[in-house]
């Protein structure tokens, strides 16, 4: 008998993980390795929320808070929540956690149970049907192709609905795409839903500020307040302000599911880092015109990728809305042999060779739900960006 939970053995390890640290091992070899796999921001925290967090330790804000967040944040969150996305939540209708995951983790597994189905948009996040299978739940994938720019259709989604259905999760810019849908899109997605009253909405707006060419980015409960009472608004201040070690996300929702959130994290992790908290109350309250001024950096290494990984033979790359991830296909490279004598027979074959071969490590689309595909991060230099995108071509240069 095995010593371990069978609830284990339905889920993976974290793919971008696990490449992420294969990558450090092989740098720490004294390989030259250009490491494009992570979806963390190369910025700094910015210098006055960093500020905020050394004056809270200075001034003994160092004990336990409330286990879902201190009521300053929670306010903080409130108001952000008002002034950027026009939904009126109440302190009690928020829950602060340890990171944006936990924020869905917790959500999960205090909803599902044996049987519920979790409707999944695919390319998706790669914790995502993790988090479902350890919550009890099932995954359902609904695939968005490439010719649709990874987008779902109403149709698909319709299709997808059984009595079964509990959740829906929607994100939008995506990780691993950086698609992202239009009000029109969007409306059209949530008029499917609102012929559904028993299937909730769990949107995963983490990239909100990462948009591009005019992208206006909106949320579900924002494009139809119908959906309010339903929906579990998620967002949080790691990659928008560069704070992916503070570990703060946040959520607004129905108080009935913030409490059962409450009391799940009471029990788990308690509270988020009390001088993390006070960072985030910075972050949100403080100035945003840095925002700008990183996007403006964002745009320029997407239009960079973009454009080397078209170049390259085999790929496609199509040009994304937001967050800082490209999805580039790979169709035309599966079947061939790589100069160093790896057959290409799938995304994973192609990153483990371009890994190996050249020293460029990326995350293979079978990670994310459809292949065949690859994600790079371009929150990188644009140096390191210029590098990886011509040691890509020379790889695929050299398929046969």
């Amino acid at each position: 008998m095995s010593f371990l939970s069978k609830t284990l053995a339905r889920v993976s390890p974290s793919p971008t993980v696990a490449i992420s640290q294969l990558a450090r091992d092989l740098a720490d070899q004294g390989r030259d390795i250009i490491s494009l796999s992570a979806g963390e921001p190369d910025f700094d925290t910015p210098d006055n929320i960093k500020a905020a967090a050394i004056a809270a330790i200075q001034g003994g804000k160092t004990k336990y808070t409330a286990p879902d967040g201190i009521p300053e944040l929670k306010q903080a969150v409130c108001d952000k929540f008002k002034r950027e996305n026009g939904l009126d939540y109440k302190p009690s209708q928020i829950s602060v956690s340890t990171g944006g995951k936990q924020v869905l983790y917790n959500a999960l597994l205090a909803t599902l149970n044996p049987g519920d189905e979790v409707i999944i948009p695919a390319p998706y996040w790669v914790s995502y049907p993790d988090m479902v299978r350890l919550g009890g739940g099932e995954p359902v994938i609904v695939k968005g192709e490439r010719q649709m720019g990874y987008k779902i259709t109403p149709e698909a989604l319709e299709a997808a609905i059984t009595p079964a259905t509990k959740w829906f999760i929607f994100n939008s810019p995506s990780n691993p795409t950086g698609a992202g849908y239009t009000r029109d899109e969007l409306k059209a997605l949530t008029d499917v839903l609102m012929r559904h009253p028993h299937v909730w909405v769990m949107s995963d707006d983490m990239y909100e500020h990462l948009a591009y060419d005019g992208f206006a980015f909106c949320t579900p409960a924002q494009v139809e307040p119908g959906l309010y009472d339903r929906t579990l608004t998620v967002n949080g201040v790691s990659k928008a302000y560069a704070m992916t070690g503070w570990r703060i996300g946040y959520a607004g929702g129905p108080e009935h599911l913030i409490a059962a959130m409450r009391k799940l994290q009471s029990q788990s992790t308690t509270n988020p880092s009390s001088i993390s908290q006070w960072a985030a109350v910075e972050a949100l309250n403080g100035p945003q015109d840095f925002l700008a001024e990183r996007n403006d950096a964002f745009l320029r290494r997407r239009d960079l990728v973009v454009a080397g990984l078209n170049g390259c033979d085999g790929i496609t790359c199509p040009v994304p809305e937001g967050a800082f991830y490209v999805y580039p296909d790979i169709s035309d490279c599966i079947g061939k042999t790589s100069k160093g004598g790896t057959a290409i027979s799938d995304d994973e074959a192609f990153c483990k060779a371009l890994l190996e071969e050249h020293g460029v490590a990326v995350v293979f689309g079978a990670a994310f739900g459809l292949s065949p595909c690859f994600r790079v991060s371009y929150a990188a230099s644009d140096a390191q960006l210029t590098e990886a995108c011509a040691r890509i071509k020379a790889f695929c240069d050299g398929l046969s």
